[in-house]
């Protein structure tokens, strides 16, 4: 594993986001979040209403920082991969990325592999230079792609230097959730870095539920609000899970 928070691979671990419009939302979902102790935590930037800003985005890095030692992920995901309209240019967006591998002690940061190669190729340079575990995404809200192309793009995330490939899907049948969980096992023999999959909406639930059987690293469920399709709420996930390992233990 390529990160300190994976090495006692207890898989999957809990990714739970933050998805406020204003610094108070932020907070105060942040206060609610902690007890249920996830093991990540996704800031969700685009939803914050002055992104622009990129002072107060630094500074409220800094204060979740503050408060919490659970690892945390800067995401500002993008509207074309089921993210919230934002008002930056993507240079701007590479800006404010950069600038926060640089000046806060985030742990990782996502960035989407559809995005021009120039592009990341930067968040590449500065998240590495700056001691930061790089997520290359991919999002697909109508449909799941075949095998072959969800093998295509887990390589050219690996080509980019990406710690951590990450690829979320919807499925439109139980048919396409079994065969992202088959090419999840794929990916996860081929790349020679953690894999995180999904299938969205409720269909896809029981991804969340057992892709780590099939070697997805980490499973994302509701802290507070959903920040894609079929999340579930981080209790019920966790429970869930356990039980699944305690009457399945071949697969851990």
């Amino acid at each position: 594993m390529t990160t300190d928070i994976f090495e006692n691979k207890k898989a999957p671990y809990i990714c739970t986001p933050l998805t406020g419009k204003t610094k108070v939302e932020v907070l105060d979902q942040l206060e609610k979040i902690l007890p249920q102790t996830p093991d990540l935590i996704e800031w969700r930037a685009d939803f914050l209403t002055d992104l622009a800003d990129v002072e107060l985005v630094l500074a409220l890095v800094a204060e979740i920082k503050n408060t919490t030692d659970i690892p945390l992920l800067f995401t500002i995901r993008a509207a074309h991969e089921g993210g919230e309209e934002i008002s930056l240019t993507e240079d701007e967006k590479v800006h404010l990325i950069s600038e926060v591998c640089r000046k806060t002690k985030v742990d990782f940061v996502d960035y989407e592999t559809s995005n021009e190669e120039k592009f990341v190729k930067a968040i590449r340079s500065v998240s590495k230079e700056n001691g930061k575990q790089l997520i290359l995404s991919y999002h697909n809200f109508t449909f799941t792609p075949d095998n072959e192309e969800i093998v295509k793009r887990a390589k050219l995330a690996e080509q980019h230097g990406a710690d951590i490939a990450k690829f979320a899907v919807m499925p439109k049948t139980q048919e396409d959730v079994l065969r992202l969980l088959e090419v999840t096992k794929t990916i996860d023999d081929l790349l020679d870095v953690p894999v995180v999959t999904m299938s969205m909406g409720d269909i896809g639930g029981l991804s969340r539920i057992v892709g780590w059987a099939y070697g997805s690293i980490i499973t994302f469920g509701v802290g507070v609000e959903l920040s894609a399709p079929g999340q579930i709420p981080v209790k019920k996930l966790r429970e869930t899970i356990k039980l699944t390992q305690e009457l399945v233990p071949s697969w851990e």
